[in-house]
C-alpha cells in the first residue's frame, strides 16, 4: 500500500511539474517562426501562425499584443487567453535594410 502512495504521488508530482514548466513557455510574436506561434499560443494552428509571419512581414513588428488581434482568423479572446504566453521585447540581431552600409565603429581619441 506504501509503495501504492509513492506512485500515486510521484506521478502527481511530475504532472504538476509539467503544467508548469508548459505555463511558463513564452514566444516572441516579433521575431518566432511559424512553428513556434504554432507551439506555443493556444488556439492557433498552423494556418494562423503563418498569417502572423506574413503580416509582420508587411506591416512591421507588433507594437502591442492587441495588435495581433488585427490578423485575419485572431480575434481579442485568442489574444487575452495566451497574454501570458506573449513576448514583444526587440530581438538580440539589429534589423538591417538590403544595401544599407554597415556602421563603422569609433575610433578611439588620443588623449594629451
Amino acid at each position: 500500500m506504501k509503495s501504492f502512495i509513492h506512485i500515486v504521488s510521484a506521478a502527481a508530482l511530475s504532472l504538476l511539474l509539467a503544467m508548469q514548466a508548459m505555463a511558463a513557455e513564452k514566444v516572441n510574436i516579433n521575431t518566432a517562426d511559424a512553428a513556434a506561434l504554432d507551439r506555443v499560443l493556444v488556439g492557433v494552428g498552423p494556418a494562423k501562425a503563418v498569417a502572423i509571419v506574413e503580416y509582420r512581414k508587411v506591416n512591421g513588428p507588433f507594437k502591442s499584443a492587441e495588435e495581433l488581434a488585427m490578423v485575419k482568423g485572431i480575434g481579442l479572446s485568442t489574444v487575452e487567453q495566451n497574454r501570458d504566453r506573449i513576448e514583444l521585447r526587440a530581438g538580440t540581431t539589429p534589423v538591417r535594410k538590403p544595401g544599407a552600409a554597415a556602421a563603422t565603429p569609433a575610433k578611439p581619441v588620443a588623449r594629451r
